[in-house]
């Protein structure tokens, strides 16, 4: 203890100026922070914050309390006339839909163009997997998760065989390629990832699915990647 009493007093200026810039970079990075309004059992809103994270974007998670019916007050609805989750503030722009997000952040913070390719071809590619993420996985293993968790009505028939489709689409694109726009990762996975991992919730086996389970631990492997929260 006196040692280190002893170097911390040797070197208090030192010492007090790392902190502050420490303290001031905290700061900013909070003043700057990207704000998302969401549920942690949302994967439309976990796609999102996965990409912050991947990205290193300074975010803030703000809790919509869905049960309240918070989202379909007026204060919610000024940010999203939907009352639908996710929403981000990112200085003076207010952005709902997940896909439109993924879309605006790729766009505004990967000036390389990993996430989302510039190239018309490629750009298209993963536009179609992004409409199937707003279609049939959201028709298919979403709905039978919400109905399974929440009870929420569906029409059964119609949801188990979107996702028999979306699935056997999916296991096929992954069997020839370890994502599904090719060799590198794009926001295509990020929408596709939660409401695949979490389909078992729905009650819908990945058992036999091998491409899509090695899909998934690729995606979860990424340096960056936050796992979605489980339900209890």
């Amino acid at each position: 203890m006196q040692i280190a009493t002893s170097l911390f007093c040797n070197d208090a200026l030192s010492g007090l100026s790392v902190y502050r810039r420490s303290a001031l970079a905290q700061t900013d990075a909070m003043a700057n922070a990207i704000k998302l309004y969401r549920h942690p059992l949302s994967g439309h809103c976990h796609r999102v914050e996965v990409f912050l994270s991947l990205l290193q974007l300074p975010y803030e998670l703000v809790e919509v309390d869905l049960r309240g019916g918070e989202h379909k007050q007026p204060a919610f609805r000024s940010k999203n006339a939907l009352a639908q989750i996710p929403v981000i503030e990112d200085g003076d722009v207010t952005l709902a839909d997940s896909n439109a997000i993924l879309v605006y952040l790729a766009l505004r913070y990967d000036a390389a163009g990993r996430w989302l390719p510039r190239e018309p071809l490629a750009a298209a590619g993963v536009q179609r997997w992004l409409s199937i993420a707003a279609g049939e996985l959201t028709y298919g293993p979403s709905a039978l998760r919400r109905n399974k968790l929440l009870g929420a009505p569906i029409d059964r028939g119609l949801a188990e065989q979107a996702t028999s489709n979306v699935f056997t689409v999916l296991e096929s694109a992954l069997a020839q390629a370890p994502f599904l726009c090719g060799g590198q990762p794009t926001i295509a996975d990020l929408a596709l990832y939660a409401y695949t991992a979490r389909a078992p919730e729905g009650g819908v086996s990945l058992a036999g699915r091998a491409a899509i389970s090695g899909w998934l631990r690729r995606i979860e492997a990424l340096p960056g990647f936050v796992p979605m929260h489980e339900a209890v």
